[in-house]
């Protein structure tokens, strides 16, 4: 799959820089779903002790991913990555029933953030290949995202492992990371 239908659309103008921070709970797929965006190998993942960075092209953007260590001893310095972001990717691990209460919690902090005030929300289901996987939907209520007014979010369904949603949650961040700076 890949981005390569994106990248035939890049426009003539040169990119314009974004900063994306890719947050969500250790093991929740976001190491996977940025080397999947890179069109990177994707068979052999540990997990990120500190944090990565990729830049990826898409619709005329240049994307800067940054993606953040979850284990529990990391999240307190995810603050320090707030500042000039432009769009929240929140990834979910969408099979892991027994830490939706966690994820939420860390969400919750996240959009109280001053400095993350009015910044786009895109939170990935991630793990939707796997049959124990909760829906989209119910994940949405389980977080009670239809009670953001402050920014625009979206939810999206999607495998990092095998790619699905992965292109329309990314489609999202460009029309919405456009909507914001006209």
């Amino acid at each position: 799959m890949g981005l390569l239908s994106i990248l035939r659309k890049l426009k003539s103008t040169p990119d314009q820089e974004v900063r994306i921070l890719l947050l969500g709970l250790d093991n929740g797929g976001k190491t996977t779903l940025l080397k999947q965006l890179a069109s990177e190998d994707i068979t052999h993942i540990t997990p990120t002790q500190g944090f990565n960075i990729k830049s990826v092209q898409s619709q005329g953007f240049k994307l800067n991913v940054w993606d953040i260590g979850g284990q529990r001893k990391i999240r307190p310095y995810w603050r320090n990555y707030f500042e000039n972001t432009d769009v929240l990717i929140y990834v979910i691990d969408s099979a892991d029933r027994k830490r939706f209460e966690e994820t939420g919690q860390e969400l919750a902090e996240l959009l109280d953030e001053e400095k993350l005030s009015g910044v786009p929300i895109l939170v990935f289901a991630n793990k939707q290949d796997l049959l124990t996987a909760a829906p989209a939907s119910e994940i949405a209520e389980g977080l009670n995202l239809h009670t953001i007014r402050d920014r625009v979010w979206q939810i999206q369904s999607c495998s990092a492992l095998t790619g699905e949603g992965v292109q329309d949650g990314m489609n999202w961040v460009c029309k919405s990371v456009n909507a914001k700076r006209k």
